[in-house]
């Protein structure tokens, strides 16, 4: 009994501090930015709007925190989380060390769903639905190959199939712009394509914070599964892993995450790589610790590329995949070289 209470005691603290993390960096990101806002403005805006206290505020701060930071946080966290935790699961998945949504063509046939649905010029709340609808489609179909077939066969779930299936999409999302697009249309999906959270807004949170969550819990009940799949699917099979229902549940949940994310901010390429192997430098490779380090870290990775995005050019935004791309292409050299030397 005392062991089993120590071990609840050190989860309670551990997840407690994992909180506090999150929230550190989701004040960071709220007060952090083009125009430096002081702590005190963001709890009072926080107090009035979350707990209805009675203070005065500045109107334009207060909308700045709550209309502009805040949302942009939150899906940014949610985004991070949502990304790494689908890599992680990829890797497990399918055996490969280089398997994340970007690689796999799951973000990248996404984006070509939004992207056609989006020149289709539908408009209004109706084009949101349709994009949306479109991501999941353009991500299914490229998951399922990915996934390859099941039972053990590796199907297209090489490094080169993907790298294949995301030239096709980009070609795809080159050809769409080129043939149909107007300039004005085509410099905004262009700044989409490549990672954008600026016209992130609280409707957009409601979406993407349900979907981070439920895919969380998702790969957490399945950690002992994802532990077996380390090993492939004969040895999780014997193992007495119901591994048909279990790949269904988790390439279900990696589209869905991936899917919704990239229609709310576009292709944001090497978090699902770079975070996962660096959470399996820090708490190992057993899941039940390694899923919850990796959605904290993605979290607080994408916020604080979002901060980078805001700073790095006065008076710009730079696209937050391009900060993404610095850190995870050396990130990417690294994990091949690696690879290569246990080859």
């Amino acid at each position: 009994m005392s062991g089993a209470t120590a071990s609840l005691r050190a989860l309670a603290a551990v997840s407690a501090g994992g909180l506090a993390v999150l929230m550190l960096a989701v004040m960071a990101g709220i007060v952090i930015g083009e125009a430096p806002l002081p702590l005190s403005a963001v709890l009072e805006v926080l107090s009035v709007r979350l707990f209805g206290a009675d203070t005065l505020l500045d109107p334009i701060d207060a909308g700045i925190i709550w209309n502009y930071r805040l949302p942009r946080t939150l899906v940014a966290a949610s985004c991070g989380a949502a990304l790494s935790l689908s890599g992680l699961v990829l890797q497990s998945l399918v055996r490969n060390a280089l398997a994340d949504p970007y690689l796999l063509g799951v973000s990248a046939g996404a984006s070509t769903g939004a992207v056609a649905v989006t020149i289709l010029g539908v408009g209004g709340e109706l084009i949101e639905h349709f994009r949306r609808c479109l991501c999941r489609c353009g991500a299914g179909l490229s998951d399922r190959r990915a996934a390859g077939a099941r039972g053990g066969r590796r199907g297209g779930a090489d490094g080169a199939g993907g790298h294949r299936r995301v030239a096709a999409f980009q070609r795809a999302d080159v050809l769409f712009i080129a043939k149909s697009a107007n300039a004005e249309q085509a410099r905004g999906i262009m700044f989409w394509l490549l990672g954008n959270l600026s016209g992130v807004r609280w409707p957009d949170v409601t979406l993407a914070v349900p979907i981070a969550v439920l895919g969380f819990a998702a790969c957490l009940i399945h950690a002992r599964a994802l532990d077996a799949f380390s090993f492939g699917t004969e040895s999780a099979a014997s193992l007495g892993v119901p591994v048909r229902r279990v790949q269904l549940v988790l390439i279900g949940a990696v589209t869905l995450m991936a899917a919704v994310m990239v229609s709310l901010v576009g292709a944001i390429g090497f978090v699902g790589l770079v975070i996962p192997h660096a959470m399996r430098f820090v708490v190992g490779v057993r899941h039940f610790r390694l899923i919850p380090a990796t959605a904290l870290a993605g979290a607080v990775f994408l916020i604080a590329a979002d901060i980078v995005s805001r700073m790095l050019i006065a008076g710009q935004v730079v696209p937050i995949g391009v900060v993404t791309a610095l850190v995870g292409a050396p990130g990417f050299a690294i994990i091949l070289i690696r690879n290569r030397a246990r080859a």
